[in-house]
């Protein structure tokens, strides 16, 4: 049995340099949070602070209460997302994520695993542990997957940015928002997020 195919205990027991697949991710037993992006492993932040993990539920609880009798769905980490626009066979699969927040409108997307397939809107909220690769693989997966609105949020900064996808399949940026400024999506017609609300400490 090879390695890609053992049970895995430690993280330290993969080698990093290394392509893997969901099928593969399905074996590790470690407890280190990791993410697949084009099957290279990328270790996730340690525990969020209590300002991400503040702004995350106040987010979520927002989405939450409008999608209440909508279609579409919201979920939270950790929630696994393989994205793949060819064959959706665990061991074809490289990139699997966890957003901090998705909202998913298709629902033959959302399988007992999490999510095939691209969510509508994905939030990612930064903490000083995220690097600058990580961010540009992210930005660059998203796109060419069509997440449609990518929403990226900093609590260091309180400030807000989505990136929206265009006809060509290409994202468009917003200015960056402000604390005191409102969101608002087509994704979503009469939600409203109140920024000045999520970043408010309690």
């Amino acid at each position: 049995m090879s390695m890609e195919t053992q049970e895995i205990m430690q993280l330290s027991d993969l080698d990093l340099s290394k392509t893997y697949t969901y099928a593969d991710y399905l074996q590790w037993k470690f407890a280190e949070r990791i993410e697949l992006i084009k099957g290279k492993i990328f270790r996730m932040s340690p525990a969020p602070s209590s300002a991400h993990q503040r702004i995350s539920r106040k987010i979520l609880v927002a989405i939450d209460v409008f999608l209440s009798g909508k279609p579409c769905e919201v979920f939270c980490a950790p929630f696994d997302v393989r994205l793949t626009k060819r064959s959706k066979d665990n061991h074809e699969v490289k990139t699997v994520v966890q957003p901090d927040i998705c909202v998913i409108c298709d629902r033959s997307k959302i399988d007992k695993a999490g999510c095939i397939g691209a969510p509508d809107i994905v939030v990612e909220i930064i903490s000083p542990g995220n690097n600058k690769t990580e961010l540009q693989n992210k930005f660059e997966i998203y796109e060419e997957n069509g997440v449609q609105e990518y929403w990226i949020v900093s609590p260091q900064d309180k400030t807000f940015l989505k990136y929206t996808l265009n006809q060509e399949g290409i994202y468009i940026g917003s200015k960056l928002l402000p604390s005191n400024a409102e969101v608002t999506t087509p994704i979503l017609p009469g939600f409203v997020l109140n920024l000045e609300e999520v970043f408010a400490d309690d």
